[in-house]
């Protein structure tokens, strides 16, 4: 579980409402002074919201751009149905595409681990939205064994054993390691996020995570979007060297942040957001 420093935005970014063709969405916008060089849209990671990018919103506006951090459906304050069908894979990238058009599109597109997924068939779907892509700690395919047994356990609590999100909250806090049980006494937003949660969300998109295909070779068809991978220096979910990889058949640039594991986003937020703002500004010279 991503673990924000925050939940309260910076003075540059307002909680609101993106009103989209797929209904509204949960959104931090955060803007910069004057005209912004261009506009980024967010996609938080499985069981993540959109203050996983909460700590990157004023070093970005900083450097001239304005960011759109989301929730997508079923997730923390973005509401969603009770069936599994409407968090199919084809439906939330429809989604993203209508929170680009709402946003301002061309965007530049970020998607940190399910999310980058998630992006990935955006993109796929209709690349025309997108200035670039950004992954971050998202793989080519489905997740390490170990966080597909995680996966499962949490399936199984949720639907064969009818634990409501209370239970499981209590379960996930009795195995954390003493010292991560409060940071700064983050507790209570964690708590409230993940309550906010709709289980549904969570057993479909944690079962796209388990089967996810391999869909590297059909990103890098996609004629001119420049992509970017990024990680930490360390990933217990897709392995750095498998990112390695895939960054090279994408011809993607590569970025390996100091000190951080699978959230950059939360671990390095200043490292993770100059990395992203130089990719942004070396697309946009290249456009030009």
């Amino acid at each position: 579980m991503s673990r924000p420093p925050t939940f309260t935005p910076p003075p540059c970014a307002r909680a609101l409402q993106l009103s989209t063709g797929r209904g509204p969405f949960a959104v931090l916008d955060a803007r910069p002074e004057g005209t912004p060089r261009g506009t980024a849209l967010l996609l938080p990671g499985y069981t993540g919201s959109k203050e996983d990018f909460i700590a990157m919103l004023e070093p970005l506006t900083a450097a001239g751009y304005r960011v759109v951090a989301v929730d997508g459906r079923g997730q923390y304050e973005s509401k969603g149905p009770d069936s599994q069908e409407a968090y199919a894979q084809e439906e939330l990238a429809a989604d993203v595409l209508a929170q680009a058009a709402a946003a301002g599109a061309p965007v530049h597109l970020v998607g940190h681990s399910l999310g980058g997924q998630i992006a990935r068939a955006a993109v796929l779907r209709d690349p025309e939205p997108f200035l670039t892509l950004t992954l971050i700690s998202s793989g080519p395919a489905r997740i390490a064994p170990s966080q597909q047994e995680r996966v499962r356990l949490l399936s199984e609590a949720l639907e064969l054993t009818h634990m409501d999100m209370e239970q499981v909250w209590a379960g996930i806090r009795a195995m954390d390691p003493p010292e991560e049980t409060d940071i700064d006494g983050a507790s209570a937003d964690l708590h409230r996020r993940w309550i906010g949660h709709n289980p549904a969300q969570l057993l479909a998109t944690g079962r796209q995570l388990t089967v996810e295909p391999d869909r590297v070779a059909e990103l890098a068809a996609v004629p001119d979007l420049p992509v970017h991978v990024m990680s930490g220096e360390r990933d217990d979910t897709w392995p750095v060297p498998l990112l390695d990889d895939m960054a090279r058949r994408l011809g993607a640039r590569r970025t390996v942040i100091e000190s951080a594991e699978h959230s950059p986003n939360t671990d390095q937020p200043l490292r993770t957001a100059a990395a992203l703002g130089a990719f942004w500004a070396e697309a946009g010279r290249q456009r030009g």
